[in-house]
């Protein structure tokens, strides 16, 4: 049963590709019978990790971003591959590559479509258990970051404070101090 709100999709092409998301361009067809053409970013889904190390602190990261010309301390976060079914398949080798760290046990937080009204973004949250680093970072040629371990009252009093700006792991982090069990 289609929702009366629906629109349809006649058309859909890529107008731009680059390193890391394209736009899409749809022809619509509004519950109206008007068209117009529609945009959006397409990135896929991510995983981003909360991940406790053994001792109860939080392996978090430090991270050049461009767009907003400043470091930002963030949770770590990486897009899903073709190869990964699932995706808790990613979240080790996603937590792996950017901190060198390796999780005992995963748990599945919570999903969110961050920005629906102009991507198509997925992103699925996971608390990591028992972070050991045991693995060395293995990052891509535009990625530079530092690795800290903090606790996680720190992260909720930087998100308090304005200086958690990365969303994606200020809703992380939000969402595990309103909801999440704390068994560390």
């Amino acid at each position: 049963m289609t929702d009366e709100l629906a629109w349809e999709t006649l058309d859909s092409r890529t107008s731009y590709t680059c390193e890391g998301f394209d736009i899409v361009t749809d022809t619509v067809c509004f519950p109206s019978g008007e068209e117009a053409e529609f945009d959006y970013l397409s990135e896929g889904e991510s995983v981003v990790v909360l991940p406790f190390t053994a001792d109860g602190d939080v392996v978090a990261i430090e991270q050049w971003r461009q767009p907003v010309g400043r470091v930002n301390w963030a949770l770590p976060a990486g897009g899903m591959e073709p190869e990964d079914t699932d995706p808790e398949d990613c979240v080790a080798r996603e937590l792996e590559e950017e901190t060198g760290y390796r999780p005992r046990s995963v748990e599945h937080l919570t999903t969110v479509e961050p920005t629906n009204g102009f991507a198509d973004a997925v992103f699925h949250y996971f608390v990591a258990r028992d972070c050991e680093p045991t693995g060395e970072q293995d990052l891509d040629y535009n990625e530079d970051i530092r690795v800290e371990t903090t606790t996680f009252d720190a992260l909720v009093d930087a998100a308090r404070q304005d200086e958690l700006r990365d969303g994606r792991s200020m809703l992380g982090v939000l969402y595990f101090a309103l909801f999440g069990e704390i068994e560390l």
